[in-house]
């Protein structure tokens, strides 16, 4: 997989990145997870354009945490999920 992230905007309290290379499974997945901040006022993806556009993921926060924070957060605890499956899904297969 390859992928790339361009900073579209950054402010003390909103942050909007573009990524190129992943689709509605992964941004879909980063929005919950980022959703689940209480700093979070809005969150959010779009893609622009399924064919000539890769999606774009926008984070505004209240408070006195940066968005980034925010994001690196989200992307962790979404990291620590897919571990947990990886785990869960090796246990399943020695049982079956």
């Amino acid at each position: 997989m390859h992928m790339q992230v361009k900073v579209l905007k950054k402010t003390s309290d909103e942050l909007k990145i573009e990524i190129e290379g992943v689709g509605h499974t992964f941004c879909n997945m980063l929005q919950k997870k980022i959703l689940e901040d209480s700093h979070v006022d809005l969150a959010g993806y779009a893609v622009p354009h399924p064919l000539a556009s890769n999606p774009v993921i926008y984070v505004r926060v209240k408070g006195d945490v940066k968005p980034e924070k925010v994001l690196r957060e989200a992307l962790e605890r979404t990291r620590d999920m897919n571990k947990e499956f990886g785990k869960e899904f090796e246990r399943a297969l020695k049982k079956a």
